[in-house]
């Protein structure tokens, strides 16, 4: 049994991030299409990288931003995720580990080698992203520790994981253990592009598996195929105990039963980066609720988290989010 309670621990893609600075050249030379985040092979993601120079390597992928933000709120986070025994299979371990998060997953000793995501920025601030995941879809429930989701008051779960067999038999066995030990499941939906694919199946998670779901207005238009926001509030308002709907720069609304809370967005100087609002929010409205704090207060709690990340570039907090967290 692990020693030491948990708020949360998250199950998702390890991935490390590896930014660099680059002209619109670079761009041109390896084919990338500017602002857009392309998934690659391991050849690609080999020249590509050996291509891109010094750059800034730290662990990344959506619930590991998420764990990382809880964590540097004052929150007891986990990671579960699958890393190569390689280079940066050890970045990764490494980083995530010193951002305050439980990282007890062991490397694979073969297979693909760790993902990553080679991220491209221009000059005038855009991110241009190719995305090799690697040894991060080869999570099974093997990986899954029994004794760590059992510990943790939530269990979060990236509806990016979802695609690969493995992955989503790691979803099922942590979800049942989770409910088996009394504590509650959340689930990310991650991307419109994930809902479709997986439309059916989220929505039976949504509706007979998960306690608390987190999505954006085209997320969750996406998944009841409604035309409007009001319409899939109406849906997800019986589907599962707590729902936060995240609305850019309209705030979020967050629905319980016959309870909903519009909150609006927490001021921001200027949007430089939106990469990692999403998991930020959550990282703060979980850590509000793991704390008891009100829905509309785990709200305000996920706006000042996401709202301290799309101030400067990257998808980790700058600033010390514990401190805006007591002032929020």
């Amino acid at each position: 049994m692990t020693d030491t309670p948990l708020d949360v621990v998250g199950i998702g893609n390890a991935i490390v991030d590896v930014l660099v600075h680059a002209d619109d050249g670079f761009l041109d030379a390896h084919a990338l299409t500017k602002g857009a985040m392309t998934l690659i092979d391991e050849a690609r993601a080999g020249s590509l990288y050996a291509d891109m120079g010094p750059g800034v390597e730290m662990s990344g992928g959506s619930a590991a931003n998420t764990m990382a933000g809880l964590a540097a709120m004052g929150g007891r986070a986990a990671f579960i995720g699958k890393v190569r025994d390689d280079q940066l299979g050890a970045v990764f371990a490494d980083d995530i580990r010193a951002a305050g998060v439980r990282f007890d997953t062991p490397p694979a000793a073969d297979g693909a080698p760790t993902a990553r995501c080679l991220v491209v920025v221009t000059p005038d601030a855009q991110r241009t992203m190719g995305t090799f995941l690697g040894a991060s879809v080869e999570l099974g429930p093997d990986d899954v520790d029994d004794d760590l989701v059992a510990a943790a008051q939530i269990t979060y779960l990236e509806g990016y994981l979802w695609d690969p067999p493995g992955a989503k038999q790691a979803f099922r066995k942590a979800q049942r253990i989770a409910h088996a030990n009394g504590r509650r499941v959340a689930l990310s939906l991650s991307d419109p592009f994930c809902v479709e694919r997986h439309r059916a199946e989220f929505a039976e998670l949504v509706a007979a598996h998960v306690d608390i779901l987190f999505a954006n207005e085209a997320e969750i238009t996406s998944l009841y195929e409604v035309d409007s926001f009001d319409a899939a509030l109406q849906q997800v308002r019986g589907h599962c105990e707590v729902a936060a709907l995240t609305r850019s720069e309209k705030g979020s609304v967050v629905v319980r039963g016959g309870e909903v809370h519009v909150v609006d967005a927490h001021p921001v100087d200027a949007v430089i980066d939106t990469t990692g609002a999403g998991d930020l929010y959550a990282a703060g409205f979980l850590y509000g609720l793991t704390r008891g704090r009100g829905l509309a207060e785990c709200a305000r709690l996920g706006g000042v988290a996401a709202a301290e990340v799309i101030g400067h570039i990257g998808a980790r907090a700058q600033a010390d989010l514990s401190r805006l967290a007591a002032s929020a």
